[in-house]
């Protein structure tokens, strides 16, 4: 395994514990609930924060994050700034962040420690078991992690210790459950997102919206921006069709450099801009007409439950756990994975019919709000980790 290398900047400036956090916990205390997500601010990491921020009326949760080598210093000021109860854990090593936890869970006393996403969901176990921590919970959320022979016999010595393996979709428990895991304590809870910066999604009619594609996504090597790309060659021969194509996301440089030479090998400067990260991802999707996600793989993607909310007609790839999110088509327009004509023929149909595109975005945007929204996923959590205490079965 190779170790992240801390950033020094950031290990002197861990958030403290709020006193009535760190305080001995009085025999009426509420649940505790500790989350542990990567520092690199991944979806996994956005929905440990959702849980811990949202999870506050239910019970208190403090947020843990492995710090990495490119852990944004901006994104950990801004959870200071907002007043989020978190906690910076060394990542030079895996053996470190782990000690680091246990010792932390000694002294805060969490009823529930929830591990997000891969590697942390191991650390965050081990941790809670040499803690003596009463409740574990694994959260997967994607379709696809290396699992060496090392972490597979991991995985096999922390299944007595874990309580619930969470699958953040059908398709990701499905997967849990193919490993050996024990299907029973194997179940499913949605990903949900803050949708409230959609609230007035419907004051942008579709109508007056630009007809141009977004596709709000990091690059890197689960995501597929060249099929996007090349795509729109497809689309002007077949269909007479040049919309703005613009994509907004960080991540990987090579992999931007990559979709940039392939922008300039077609030939298509002019149709396709690189926008960089955008802190501004819900005004832009309420300005577009089509919000894309062309990608080899997710676990239940967030920025298709933003793009719902926003009200936007949504093209997706046919892969498992996008096809879950769009209802197998009732909310979006399916395109093969990975083909570029099959891709310009969805994008086509959207394009050309905006009356039924419009509909189909508002069919969208009412399953977001009810399914995909961070209230239900809290609500969901919270019944789990109060069953959990309480001793009640897992369905």
């Amino acid at each position: 395994m190779r170790p992240d290398a801390p950033d020094r900047a950031l290990t002197s400036t861990a958030h403290p514990l709020p006193d009535a956090l760190a305080a001995a916990p009085a025999p009426s205390r509420r649940l505790r609930v500790l989350h542990v997500a990567s520092g690199g601010f991944s979806g996994a990491t956005q929905v440990a924060l959702d849980l811990t921020v949202g999870g506050q009326a239910q019970h208190d949760a403090l947020l843990v994050l492995r710090l990495k080598r490119r852990t944004p210093a901006a994104r950990v000021q801004a959870l200071r700034e907002q007043g989020v109860p978190f906690e910076l854990l060394p990542g030079w090593s895996h053996a470190a962040t782990v000690w680091a936890l246990r010792s932390l869970c000694q002294r805060w006393k969490p009823d529930v420690v929830v591990g997000h996403g891969f590697p942390e969901h191991l650390l965050a176990r081990w941790g809670a078991r040499f803690a003596s921590v009463p409740h574990a919970v694994q959260v997967e959320h994607n379709m696809r992690e290396r699992y060496t022979a090392f972490k597979r016999w991991q995985v096999r010595q922390l299944m007595p210790h874990t309580d619930v393996f969470v699958g953040v979709s059908d398709a990701v428990a499905g997967v849990l459950r193919g490993t050996g895991l024990p299907a029973e304590r194997v179940r499913t809870i949605w990903n949900g997102t803050n949708l409230a910066a959609f609230a007035d999604s419907e004051a942008h009619p579709y109508a007056q919206r630009e007809p141009a594609i977004l596709m709000g996504a990091r690059f890197g090597a689960q995501k597929d921006q060249e099929t996007l790309i090349a795509s729109l060659v497809p689309l002007r021969q077949r269909h007479g069709l040049a919309p703005k194509l613009r994509l907004a996301g960080g991540g990987s440089e090579r992999h931007r450099e990559r979709a940039q030479a392939m922008v300039e090998g077609l030939g298509l400067q002019d149709q396709v801009e690189f926008l960089g990260h955008r802190s501004d991802m819900p005004a832009l999707l309420m300005r577009h007409q089509v919000a894309a996600l062309s990608t080899h793989w997710e676990g239940l993607p967030l920025s298709l439950a933003e793009a719902m909310a926003a009200g936007c007609a949504v093209v997706g790839s046919d892969v498992a756990a996008v096809r879950e999110t769009l209802g197998d088509g009732r909310w979006g327009v399916l395109a093969g994975a990975g083909e570029p004509v099959k891709w310009a023929d969805a994008l086509a149909m959207v394009l050309k019919d905006p009356g039924g595109a419009a509909v189909r975005a508002e069919k969208a945007r009412h399953h977001a709000r009810t399914e995909l929204s961070r209230e239900r996923m809290v609500r969901d959590y919270g019944a789990l980790f109060e069953a959990l205490v309480n001793g009640a079965p897992q369905t």
